[in-house]
């Protein structure tokens, strides 16, 4: 049987993964070769396995993403870190957006170590999501701004877990405005934990999935993790603590001053937001948008601007995201052309 040559576009390359590890092989690979096909499909390749042995065909830049990619995923699988499909999603995407447009033979984005928490392991994604976790490292104060979906609290929260068991710092604060996005809640009846515990739900499932119900439960009520609404800040000093003010675009400018200016001795704080998604009412500034523009040159102060192409949840998110930016610019410059 005569196999078929590859196409002038196309090339062939051979991969040899080490260690050849039969189990973790097999987990690369998926069920029924799973993983290989969704691979194949993403990147528009072919991919042929034959134990720890991989033949890759395809136009050459795509090959290339191919074997990174695979070598980057089994890596993590040695390293322990599983694959699931939300896992592989992620990597494909990035495949797909960043290392497809780099030259062949061009070299790869700087790693970032996987961030290890008591429950998960967490790794960024992509050249933005490992300069913000970069930046973390690196600044007492980061700014991260951008679309929903691009990893912004999730990673902040799994930088303040990781900061936390390390021993880094004493206690995690998890703060957010009460701020309601375009719905009239009315009167939310318990105690005040109770009140602003569904503005803080997305933290709370961060959390949970890192280190656990239980032990997030006990740390709440040693204070060692502690929720409270961006109000709460006033008067405050907050020293040796990772802290996380979400939401930040329905902030006004006062209130984002009184939080920065809160920030003690052996502190790192985050700020998150979406300076798309603002639901202050008509004629306030948001302080989010404000602070970007007076600080953004300040020493000692990092920011991340994460784009449309950063969106690492479902690949419809992405979509959505740039319709409603495509809709608002033409709203923009039809706005402008009336007399």
């Amino acid at each position: 049987m005569n196999s078929e040559s590859p196409t002038p576009e196309s090339t062939q390359s051979s991969l040899t993964l080490e260690p050849n590890d039969t189990r973790h092989l097999a987990m690369l690979c998926g069920q029924f070769d799973g993983h290989l096909r969704q691979i194949e499909s993403r990147l528009g390749i072919s991919i042929a396995a034959r134990g720890n042995q991989f033949l890759l065909s395809g136009p050459a830049a795509a090959v290339t993403a191919g074997e990174r990619l695979l070598q980057s995923l089994y890596a993590e699988l040695c390293q322990g870190v599983g694959l699931s499909p939300e896992s592989l999603h992620l990597q494909l995407q990035q495949a797909g957006i960043e290392v497809l447009s780099e030259e062949p033979g061009g070299a790869p984005v700087e790693a970032i170590q996987v961030i290890r928490t008591k429950r998960a392991s967490v790794k960024p994604r992509g050249k933005n999501q490992q300069g913000y976790v970069r930046t973390i490292k690196q600044h007492d104060i980061n700014f991260g701004i951008g679309p929903a979906g691009t990893g912004k609290t999730y990673l902040a929260v799994a930088c303040a877990v990781e900061a936390l068991l390390e021993e880094r710092v004493r206690r995690i604060l998890l703060v957010r405005p009460a701020v309601e996005a375009g719905e009239k809640l009315g009167f939310l009846p318990g105690d005040l934990s109770q009140k602003i515990d569904p503005y803080l739900r997305p933290l709370y499932d961060a959390l949970y999935e890192m280190l656990g119900f239980e032990t997030v439960n006990k740390f709440i009520e040693r204070n060692i993790i502690e929720v409270a609404p961006l109000a709460f800040m006033r008067g405050r000093t907050l020293n040796n603590s990772f802290i996380i003010l979400d939401e930040a675009q329905n902030t006004t400018r006062e209130q984002m001053k009184m939080f920065l200016t809160r920030i003690g001795f052996g502190s790192t704080a985050v700020i998150t937001g979406d300076a798309t998604q603002i639901d202050l009412p008509k004629g306030i500034q948001s302080g989010l948008t404000h602070a970007g523009n007076i600080l953004a040159e300040v020493e000692g102060i990092g920011f991340t601007w994460f784009g449309n192409k950063d969106v690492v949840r479902h690949p419809m998110v992405q979509r959505i995201v740039e319709a409603y930016d495509a809709f608002e610019d033409r709203a923009t410059t039809l706005d402008k052309t009336r007399p």
